[in-house]
């Protein structure tokens, strides 16, 4: 029996979403403020990450990737739902205990200005965690651990004793990468982890994380709008929409043959570097804009701006997350019907969604408070 357990315990998902939900109050009021509304941030996600893969996560801006990434590290309390890595309840988690199970979890936060302190230098605030978790045995020690750190992400020695404000912009998103690879955790959630380097330090970054995810056996959760990027880090990518996922697949499957119509408009948007089949190829180009998370549409959420959408169904029923194909899972009514042609996309007007009644039209919008 104690053979197996380790092979049980190496199949097991390191990271397991059941239903998360975020919602953000939305609050009115002079003197006492009273709650007229939610933003639906996060509403219903379920995902599984395994042992040493890379899932990437993508979708246009506001539709809550960098909200879930935060939720599973339990820097937003979720409002329910259940975060479980490596078998162990984070949402039950308070205090010492969560803080202790953080040296297992990192995050590459999107803007390396706001997430770095002005008045450390680089060298506190990359022993920082390390001090805190006790490791290394004295400061010579911290300090050649930090300064190989610096080495593996580009960044000189010398850097050690500057301030953030005193790079660049690419520099200091390196600085937050050196910080999250310093505790050593099992866990990275990255959110936009080159989306501030040029081209050349984005390759190498790349294929750094690629070498410690092969060296160490970490474990990636990689939030990014560059499709090009996630599809060669990922072994298998989710697609959000307002607030839930809409597709997951194995990389490559989902980019040879994506199903849900919103993944295709995406797909369809990516350059391809041949000009006749650029030439020939689908292009879908949807009308609207994304809708409020505040007031999401009924139904499916993305019918409003859908060129597949049908009058049954699409406005009246959410669609759920179901295996289409082996490993390849779309929350759509008519994904059978769309692969096949039998449905034909059709234009779309734009559709303006009003706001709730009683909702403030300026609402102030305030994230619940970490325990």
């Amino acid at each position: 029996m104690s053979d197996e357990q380790p092979a049980d315990a190496a199949q097991a998902p390191l990271v397991e979403v059941r239903d998360l939900k975020v919602h953000f109050p939305i609050t009115r009021g002079i003197i006492f403020n009273h709650v007229v509304g939610h933003v639906l941030a996060v509403d219903g996600v379920d995902l599984l990450i395994n042992r040493g893969e890379t899932y990437g996560l993508v979708g246009e801006s506001g539709c809550g990737k960098s909200t879930l990434g935060r939720a599973l590290l339990q820097l937003i309390p979720p409002t329910a739902g259940s975060v479980q890595f490596d078998g162990v309840e984070l949402t039950a988690l308070t205090g010492e205990q969560l803080r202790s199970m953080r040296q297992r979890m990192q995050m590459i936060f999107q803007d390396p200005v706001s997430s770095l302190d002005p008045r450390q230098n680089v060298e506190s605030i990359l022993t920082e965690g390390l001090e805190a978790h006790g490791i290394g045995a004295d400061r010579a020690k911290r300090r050649e651990l930090i300064s190989e750190t610096l080495d593996s992400v580009g960044m000189p020695r010398w850097a050690l004793s500057r301030y953030p404000h005193e790079f660049s912009g690419g520099q200091r998103q390196r600085i937050g990468i050196a910080r999250a690879l310093a505790l050593g955790p099992e866990l990275i959630v990255a959110d936009e982890p080159v989306s501030a380097l040029d081209v050349s330090i984005q390759a190498q970054v790349i294929n750094l994380l690629d070498e410690l995810q092969d060296s160490l056996g970490l474990t990636y959760l990689v939030i990014a709008h560059d499709l090009a990027v996630v599809r060669h880090i990922a072994d298998t990518v989710g697609v959000m929409y307002l607030g839930a996922l809409v597709e997951e697949a194995p990389s490559d499957l989902i980019y040879a043959e994506p199903l849900h119509p919103y993944t295709r408009s995406l797909m369809s948007a990516v350059p391809v570097p041949d000009p006749d089949v650029e030439d020939r190829r689908e292009r879908i180009l949807l009308s609207g804009d994304l809708p409020s998370p505040a007031n999401p549409p009924p139904g499916c959420r993305f019918h409003t701006r859908c060129p597949w959408a049908q009058p049954e169904r699409c406005a009246d029923e959410r669609p759920v997350l179901h295996e289409a194909r082996p490993g390849h899972w779309v929350a759509c009514h008519w994904v059978e019907e769309i692969a096949e042609g039998r449905i034909r996309p059709h234009e779309v007007d734009a559709e303006l969604v009003r706001p709730q009644e009683g909702v403030a039209a300026a609402p102030v919008v305030r994230a619940p408070q970490v325990p």
